[in-house]
């Protein structure tokens, strides 16, 4: 997806936190759902700034994370 397709789409998109986010609201990562094959991902601090998965690839990330092979 090119990234004004996805500027665009931006404010269609729920943003959700990471439970692994840090509790004061400071260090969040967010990711959205509903756009087809790609998990849009951002920080918070710089919501302008997203940066595009392959759903395939976020998939693996996230199961390397929670299986410990990943440090958080």
């Amino acid at each position: 997806m090119r990234a004004d397709a996805l500027a665009n789409a931006d404010a269609a998109l729920t943003w959700r936190k990471s439970s692994y986010s840090g509790a004061d609201n400071g260090d969040c990562v967010e990711m959205a759902h509903g756009l087809q094959g790609i998990v849009p991902v951002r920080d918070s601090k710089d919501p302008s700034q997203i940066i595009a998965f392959a759903s395939e690839g976020w998939s693996r990330f996230l199961a390397g994370v929670r299986s410990g092979q990943l440090s958080t």
